[in-house]
């Protein structure tokens, strides 16, 4: 499938999820039309498709742990939106992650610019922009997670079907594309949403929050290495290692 096809059908299948469970706390009555509009353009609809776009441009050992530096984008946008400070002990960690990107980015190579997508690798860096902007807005909002979440989809997987259907076509409908779309519905964009709302409305401290993503990244070296094959570059790991090092710097404690 095109990025836009899997997109459509993993949103549509979430939309569902998310409206299971938001009826019990009186969806859709509970949320203003406006304020679901505007998350729903936001994501899944432009944060997703420029994500998906980027993984099918890049290698999956490049552009997933590129997509996770949102933790890094997510502390400093906390600044503005939610009143944070940026101490120095952040600041240094913040400037160590970026080194490990620098890292990450070389594929074993020193020598040379590496060969990569570069378009890719500038759309997988914009989601994190996309991605912490739209969970701080979501931190502020008054909204109830599950209730503002249905009607957000509600409104994406429409306009991802026009989308589709100006571009590519709609999806086949069969077991292997009914498959992927509910891995990316249920998991990508359903329950997992759910959890990470909760938690961020929940935290005294979105940064810190935001450096336990970094857990996902280094499992999924290895699964990218066992499943898709992928030859796993030492600077990748390195790269990795250096990125959480600057996260966890970021998120000790001040004495």
């Amino acid at each position: 499938m095109e990025p836009v096809q899997l997109l459509f059908l993993g949103a549509s299948i979430s939309a569902m999820v998310f409206v299971v469970a938001a009826v019990p706390s009186g969806w859709p009555r509970s949320v203003k039309l406006t304020e679901g509009l505007l998350f729903g353009l936001l994501n899944p609809t432009i944060y997703y498709l420029i994500l998906f776009e980027a993984y099918d441009r890049l290698p999956a050992q490049i552009a997933q742990p590129l997509n996770y530096t949102w933790g890094i984008t997510l502390a400093l946008l906390a600044i503005p939106v939610l009143g944070h400070r940026l101490k120095p002990r952040m600041f240094a960690g913040i400037m160590v992650s970026y080194c490990g990107v620098v890292l990450l980015l070389s594929q074993g190579r020193f020598d040379t610019v590496p060969d990569l997508d570069w378009l890719g690798v500038f759309l997988a860096l914009a989601s994190t922009g996309l991605w912490a902007g739209y969970w701080l807005l979501n931190a502020r909002s008054k909204t109830a997670s599950a209730s503002l979440m249905a009607t957000s989809f509600c409104f994406a997987a429409p306009v991802l079907g026009v989308l589709c259907a100006a571009g590519p076509g709609l999806p086949q409908i069969n077991s292997s594309t009914l498959g992927y779309g509910a891995w990316v519905g249920f998991l990508e964009m359903g329950v997992t949403f759910l959890l990470w709302q909760k938690a961020l409305r929940t935290t005294a401290h979105a940064g810190r929050l935001g450096q336990l993503i970094f857990l996902a990244p280094i499992v999924s070296l290895v699964l990218i290495g066992s499943i898709l094959g992928e030859e796993i570059y030492l600077t990748s790991w390195l790269g990795l290692l250096v990125i959480v090092g600057g996260l966890l710097l970021t998120g000790r404690p001040e004495n």
